[in-house]
């Protein structure tokens, strides 16, 4: 697979199936998402539909001829008014995608989108050890901004989690 092979386009419902699939390996194999429960297509649906084709709060996939690589998402940082032009960023890649660039391709594109929006600040929150994830935030001007010590429990252990911050517009 050469980055010309990938297509990176707005999620659909029809993705729905897939990128459920994807997330759930993150739940169940990893503490990189502190969800515990896997989701059906249906519960994770509302979910899908919060991030429209355009606006601040996005979903783009990753996709080759044979499936879905993974996804990246701007999703609203907090439910309060003020934090409006504020967005959580996230990536989540296909086992066998990682270290292929494909993240990169999705943030990439994703940042140029959010270009046209009324965002200032993305965050992203990290659970560690994630080096892959905290290289990947860095290459795209992401800064250390704090971490929360044992702030999640998964899989009998407590995880910290470092918070990243990179200035938009």
């Amino acid at each position: 697979m050469g980055p010309t092979d990938v297509q990176v386009r707005a999620g659909t419902e029809g993705d729905l199936g897939a990128l459920t699939t994807l997330y759930n390996h993150y739940v169940r194999e990893t503490a990189i998402t502190f969800d515990t429960e896997p989701f059906t297509p249906e519960q994770r649906l509302p979910w899908l539909r919060s991030h429209p084709e355009d606006g601040p709060h996005r979903l783009l996939v990753a996709q080759v001829a044979d499936g879905i690589l993974g996804y990246a998402t701007s999703s609203a940082f907090r439910p309060k008014a003020a934090y409006a032009t504020s967005v959580e960023v996230s990536v989540y890649l296909a086992p066998e995608a990682g270290g292929r660039g494909v993240g990169t391709l999705l943030y990439e594109e994703l940042f140029r989108a959010l270009a046209a929006e009324d965002v200032h600040r993305a965050y992203a929150g990290i659970a560690l050890p994630n080096e892959p994830s905290v290289r990947l935030h860095a290459r795209f001007g992401f800064r250390p901004i704090g971490t929360y010590r044992e702030v999640g429990r998964k899989f009998g252990r407590y995880w910290d989690v470092a918070w990243f911050e990179k200035r938009l517009g």
